[in-house]
């Protein structure tokens, strides 16, 4: 049978509440009668303490639930007022009194009066009652907890060594998450965009609306901590000094204390969890990326290995001379050859084909688009090593005699591509680097190659070959859209601003920024295009400029900002 709490989602506290303890046997047997502080009965209790002097606070650490006769308190009002306070004030769960050899029938009315003040617990036992029977049953049933605790936390362990070892993806890992605590689990970016959840049972559809700016608002101190207000537990995600975002589960409080304060955080089982699952998704992207890398060195081309600095250029260069493909004293240009998108059946789409169809048609266009471009390099009589790079792009290294050959060359490599090609040719999109004239600079121009192909990717342009002047900035950012030092950067330029409209959802002021940049910073055309008059644009200007720290009449921070914007709007586009 599963653990409760574990497999079946229940969220129980290690410690008992004054609520729970005043419910067990031995507590019932001394008829109790709650005198005051009904708010704090779900304060947990951390112990039972035993004190007959009025001085017991300075003792304590918090926490405890302290049982007495009452024949050491303090005889006048003021005293027992103190007594009352200072128990509070260290935090103690509650306070119970035996009635019959201080008090025959009940408490004093004044510490009734002071513990409802200070939302403290006080509960009357009108019936004789040994103490060492309720500190029994309360100690037995905190061991009892903790010791679930343990056995939770290696359930928590078992589970993600397991998802570790498997390689599970990301929404695996948020999916288990969610079933182990019983609580909705998101996974997010550094730029507050949701990458995996789990709703745990609850409205996906209500957890997710508005998430970047309800996200923006949680900033808990230290890389775990609990976000008492919102109710969520965060930690971030990240290894090796790369955080790359962060995993939120929710544990709303469930009462509070009279003072506004929730009762207690989230069980220590939970911060176990997020941490562990943290921990997992980093080490899984961290695999991820080196199979990548053996496996390209494993079994792909020389190509592959030029790309990825898998094997040394000479060993390379050598080997590719032995081939027929010369690489020393030759110009050298890096080219990507992909369809220009996916098609329906690779996506799955309704009537299309299934997942089942793209897995098959995926590879069977990947080595027909490859053996084209072998083709084409063979008609256009050109010299180059072309090997699939990744599962959607086919890779060429151009060898070519000298540089100014490079523009002709490569209009017949796109010709006779498209001729191969010809039952959609603007499906096929070229993509060139920068020629480089050693082997050691190639890698440069295959990867501009990879990053202009990917950009130009949704570019409704036919174009024969796209090449880096043809993405612009905008396509740039948003090939870096997934890095996190980009998303570092907009944060730390936007971060301030988006915080405040976050705050402030009736005023944007991030659509006054982007009017007056994209109006090459003229205010008066700034104004007409926010539809404001000047006076409240000027005056948004100035608020602006306060909230992000910088002087919006430089051209240089005006430019940084710029930018990020154009990043923003990356990350934020699918």
């Amino acid at each position: 049978m599963a653990e409760p709490g574990v497999t079946e989602g229940s969220v129980s506290p290690v410690f008992p509440t004054v609520r729970e303890v005043l419910a067990l046997d031995p507590v019932r047997h001394g008829a109790p009668r709650l005198v005051a502080g009904e708010t704090g009965l779900d304060r947990p209790v951390r112990w039972v303490h035993v004190a007959e002097v009025p001085d017991i606070a300075t003792l304590l650490g918090g926490g405890e639930l302290v049982l007495t006769t009452g024949i050491g308190l303090p005889a006048d009002d003021a005293g027992l007022r103190a007594f009352i306070g200072d128990l509070a004030a260290v935090g103690v769960s509650g306070l119970v009194v035996e009635l019959g050899r201080r008090y025959p029938t009940e408490v004093p009315r004044v510490m009734a009066v002071a513990a409802a003040r200070r939302g403290l617990p006080l509960v009357e036992l009108r019936r004789a009652t040994p103490f060492v029977r309720i500190t029994e049953a309360v100690h037995a049933l905190i061991v009892d907890a903790q010791l679930h605790e343990l056995r939770a936390a290696e359930e928590i362990h078992q589970r993600f060594t397991e998802l570790s070892v498997e390689g599970a993806g990301a929404a695996e890992v948020v999916r288990q998450a969610a079933a182990l605590a019983g609580c909705p689990v998101v996974l997010e970016n550094l730029s507050r965009q949701v990458l995996a959840y789990d709703p745990a049972g609850e409205n996906a559809e209500l957890l997710l609306d508005g998430w970047e700016q309800h996200s923006r608002r949680l900033r808990p101190a230290g890389r775990t901590a609990y976000d008492s207000d919102s109710g969520w537990l965060v930690t971030t995600v990240g290894a090796r000094g790369q955080d790359w975002g962060r995993l939120l589960l929710r544990w709303p409080a469930r009462a509070g204390l009279g003072d506004g304060r929730p009762v207690g955080t989230p069980p220590n089982r939970l911060t176990i969890l997020v941490e562990r699952a943290a921990s997992t998704l980093a080490l899984g992207r961290l695999i991820r990326r080196d199979a990548e890398g053996l496996e390209r060195q494993l079994h792909h081309t020389l190509l592959t290995a030029l790309l990825d600095h898998s094997r040394p250029v000479d060993e390379i260069a050598l080997r590719a001379r032995a081939l027929g493909v010369p690489l020393e004293r030759r110009h050298l240009v890096g080219v990507m050859v992909r369809l220009r998108r996916d098609t329906p059946a690779e996506s799955g789409a309704p009537g299309e084909g299934g997942p089942a169809d793209a897995a098959e048609a995926g590879p069977a266009r990947l080595r027909d688009l490859a053996e084209a471009v072998g083709q084409a390099l063979r008609e256009a009589k050109l010299t180059g090593l072309t090997s699939p790079v990744d599962d959607q792009a086919v890779g060429v290294l151009l060898a070519l005699p000298e540089a100014a050959t490079e523009d002709r060359a490569l209009a017949a490599f796109a010709a006779a591509l498209r001729r191969r090609h010809g039952d959609q040719p603007a499906r096929v999109l070229i993509a060139a680097g920068s020629g480089v004239a050693s082997p050691r600079e190639v890698r440069r121009s295959l990867v501009e190659a990879r990053q202009v192909a990917e950009a130009a990717r949704r570019d409704s342009r036919d174009l024969p070959v796209f090449r880096l002047p043809h993405v612009g900035l905008a396509g740039l950012l948003h090939l870096l859209r997934d890095e996190p030092r980009l998303q570092t950067f907009v944060e730390r330029e936007l971060g301030a601003l988006l915080a405040h409209d976050a705050q402030h959802p009736r005023e944007q002021l991030l659509g006054t920024l982007r009017a007056y940049l994209e109006q090459g910073r003229n205010k008066s055309a700034g104004a007409v295009a926010a539809h404001l008059s000047r006076p409240a644009f000027y005056e948004r200007l100035a608020r602006i400029g306060r909230i992000l720290g910088v002087d919006l009449d430089s051209v240089e921070a005006c430019l940084s900002l710029h930018v990020a914007l154009l990043a923003l709007d990356a990350i934020r586009t699918p």
